[in-house]
């Protein structure tokens, strides 16, 4: 490890290199001074200093940090023989120029250990945004400072976080790294912006929250120091105290008879750095350009003489503050430097990656670009490919992609789809009577006619058209999606080439969706073009009416029961039989398969028939056909019926079917008495009136299609759901797998596309070039403290 004296310009090194190349990440020792205004902020540095440098005025003086950097000169630094610097044009006769003092550097040249005979050796400051320029004049510093801030910040009295650096060259200074910053205000004035405040606390927490910060809180004495907003917020980023210095100003201001003893010594408000006081020039002694050395003698007389003070003169005032500050910051590099250097090495490492991501900036001969070509369609195949076989490198653990989305698409999308799908949706009873109908021709029917099934159960099957569809669709956008997201961070230098693949993938997808598309479309019309109703898993026609017959005897059973119940009860008679009807309607429209019996349709759709009609013809019903012991008579008694033979009272079938055709008697009559001012718009009305009633036999019909659609429908749904996902796969996704790289090298392997391919991104060029320039800045730094440690 170097000396003490040492660490200090290492710092002023690495931080004109932080400046220079913006490493932000990259947080440097450095003393931060924070106060109120007019708390004597612009004072004590300039005290330290030795120079009226800064600018002076009413409301927000300083709104850019100020980057300070005191650099201890000798008579046999180097610096002040260099020639290659301009001098500021200076106004001050007694201001020495650069010519002026070269000359005395000359004819003293051999004087310079006796200082009685020697020339004074010059003070000068740089500016880091103007290189190669000297300024002798501190005048001319305070005017470069108000214009900068000016440039950057504007005149409107804003704030902004862009530093100015500042170098001050001189032989009556420490070595020190100082950020004057703006002062802490509350309200508002003249043009200031209104959300000054938080502007300015914004600021002032991004410098002294950094750990390597060491905060120099400005204080005026004769103030309550509860009040101090400085110490206020200072302990919000260091509430132990242990990286804060408490300066204590205008300790001559304090009122007679009060003094800051007990603050001094820490008994107030312990700091581990402690507290310093200092007494700065007054505003009359700035307008009677009372000079720094005349004020620094007084200050030191101040507390020799004040009784109060004298017995802590020696840790008070600004020479004792310089030296303090030179000290800590001295100890405070040491105790950080190695942090420093590892955290530089970290940030090596992390931009050597990045800028091996960027790929070599060599451009690529003629004789390797086939080879670069094919390298990077490989690796974008290989991606494709990988990434909907679930072998990817990255995948992500946020959400479903690649062939997990695609399974998922089949087993949850499709499935959820198509067992939502109602088999008897938009299929109302009346269509299924009126297929039945038209299906028997002009005469009666024994049998529940087979065409009426096909014809109602086909325009059904085509109801799975819809999600094959939209399986096949979600499928193709997530492959898009998958090609869209195959490039990476080398194939990202070459745009057009990405763009190139995509395309060609894009178009091999979309060249193999019409083909998926029209044979999914086929299955459907392959499961419409033959009804196959001898299918294992299908219920026939038989099972389907027996199923009807055991609901039929259940009914029954319950509606004795419930007669028998409202015998029991005479006295309620009405509101009994109007309970055990709604438990009847219940019992009914809740079986065990969950269809619901057609002859327990709302009441409404039963438009003439009263209540001791529906009693009547239940009684008759039971009349002529006996109860029977067991289900099995019933079920016979039923196909018998569907069967063709005769039934024991066939006048009654007659009485209760809606719609018969007249005889030529009938004819007659109903023609005779026909009445003219009968429209054929209220023909056709009482005609729809009939329809919703149905018979017996009609009802009885209507339940057993309904149940054999539903049962053909559910074998349909679940061959279609089996095969949809195995025709994509075959169609889309595997074709599509397999000649993905094919189809590349046919499209883009030829010569006179390669130039165009490999034209390299603009911003990515800019973006290498920047992580070069960072990682030469940060080779830099590293040298500078490899130097001393």
């Amino acid at each position: 490890m170097a000396s003490l004296h040492e660490l200090i310009p290492v710092v002023n090194k690495l931080q004109d290199i932080v400046t220079n190349t913006s490493l932000t990440d990259l947080d440097l020792p450095l003393l931060t001074v924070i106060g109120s205004q007019s708390a004597g902020k612009s004072s004590v540095l300039e005290n330290i200093v030795g120079k009226d440098f800064l600018p002076r005025g009413t409301g927000i003086v300083t709104r850019r940090p100020l980057v300070l950097q005191l650099i201890h000169i000798t008579g046999d630094d180097p610096l002040l023989s260099r020639t290659d610097y301009v001098s500021d044009e200076t106004n001050d006769p007694n201001e020495m120029t650069l010519e002026q003092h070269l000359k005395n550097q000359t004819s003293s040249s051999s004087q310079l250990e006796n200082t009685s005979t020697s020339a004074p050796i010059a003070e000068w400051g740089e500016f880091l945004h103007i290189p190669g320029k000297r300024f002798y004049n501190f005048d001319n510093i305070r005017k470069e400072i108000e214009n900068e801030t000016s440039r950057i910040a504007g005149k409107n009295k804003g704030v902004s976080r862009i530093p100015i650096n500042l170098k001050i060259y001189s032989p009556n200074v420490l070595n020190l790294t100082l950020v004057d910053l703006p002062g802490l205000t509350k309200i508002p004035i003249a043009d200031q912006p209104v959300d000054i405040e938080r502007q300015i606390k914004n600021l002032l927490l991004e410098y002294i929250s950094k750990p390597n910060s060491i905060i120099l809180a400005v204080t005026p004495a004769n103030q309550d120091l509860v009040n101090s907003e400085a110490l206020k917020l200072a302990r919000q980023v260091d509430p132990q105290g242990k990286r804060t210095i408490g300066i204590l100003s205008k300790l001559d201001l304090m009122d007679h008879g009060t003094n800051a003893l007990d603050i001094l010594t820490g008994k107030v408000y312990p700091l581990k750095l402690g507290f310093i006081g200092v007494v700065n020039r007054s505003q009359q002694d700035i307008m009677t350009r009372k000079s720094l050395e005349e004020s620094l003698a007084a200050e030191m007389e101040f507390f020799n003489s004040h009784p109060a003070y004298r017995s802590v003169a020696s840790r008070c005032g600004t020479e004792y503050l310089a030296k303090t500050l030179n000290k800590t910051l001295m100890n405070h590099i040491r105790e950080r430097l190695p942090d420093i250097k590892a955290k530089l090495n970290t940030l090596m490492g992390q931009t050597e990656q990045e800028l091996a991501s960027y790929g070599n900036l060599n451009v690529v001969s003629k004789e390797n670009r086939g080879g670069l070509i094919l390298q990077l369609m490989n690796k974008f195949a290989n991606n494709f490919i990988n990434s909907i076989e679930g072998n990817s490198s990255e995948i992500s653990t946020k959400e479903l992609c690649g062939g997990a989305r695609i399974y998922y698409i089949y087993n949850e999308v499709l499935g959820n789809s198509m067992n939502s799908i109602n088999p008897l949706h938009n299929l109302t009873v009346t269509d299924i009577r009126t297929a039945i109908r038209n299906s028997t021709g002009p005469r009666a029917s024994l049998f529940v006619p087979e065409l009426a099934f096909d014809l109602l159960v086909k325009p059904q099957i085509q109801l799975l058209e819809g999600p094959s569809h939209r399986c096949v669709e979600l499928v193709y956008e997530e492959l898009m999606k998958i090609c869209h997201n195959c490039g990476n961070q080398e194939l990202s230098r070459y745009p057009k080439l990405h763009a190139k693949l995509i395309e060609v993938v894009s178009e091999l997808l979309r060249e193999r969706l019409g083909p998926t598309t029209k044979y999914v479309e086929s299955l459907i019309e392959i499961n419409r073009a033959y009804i196959n109703t001898n299918h294992p898993n299908f219920v026939g026609a038989a099972q389907a009416m027996a199923m009807v017959a055991e609901e039929r005897q259940k009914q029954k059973e319950q509606e004795k029961h419930v007669k028998r119940e409202e015998s029991t009860r005479p006295a309620h008679h009405e509101d009994g039989s109007k309970i055990a009807k709604a438990a009847a309607s219940a019992a009914v429209a809740h079986q065990p398969n969950g269809n619901v019996l057609l002859e327990k349709e709302p009441k409404e759709k039963h438009h003439h028939r009263s209540e001791s009609t529906i009693l009547s013809e239940l009684k008759d019903t039971e009349n002529a056909t006996p109860a029977p012991t067991d289900s099995k008579p019933e079920k016979e008694n039923f196909l018998n019926y569907f069967f063709g033979k005769k039934e024991e009272a066939p006048h009654k079938e007659t009485s209760m079917t809606p719609f018969s055709y007249p005889t030529e008697t009938e004819s007659s009559e109903l023609q005779f008495h026909v009445e003219p001012q009968v429209s054929l718009q209220t023909q056709i009305e009482q005609f729809h009136l009939n329809e919703e009633q149905l018979s017996e036999r009609e009802q009885l019909e209507c339940e057993l299609i309904r149940r054999l659609i539903a049962s053909y429908f559910s074998i349909v749904r679940e061959t279609i759901r089996d095969q949809v996902p195995k025709a994509i796969m075959c169609l889309l996704v595997n074709f599509t797998k397999d000649t993905v790289q094919n189809q590349l090298v046919q499209k883009l392997y030829k010569e006179s596309l390669f130039d165009d391919l490999l034209y390299e991104d603009e911003t990515l060029i800019q973006e290498r070039e920047k992580c070069e320039k960072l990682l030469e800045s940060y080779k830099e730094a590293a040298k500078v403290i490899s130097e001393v440690m």
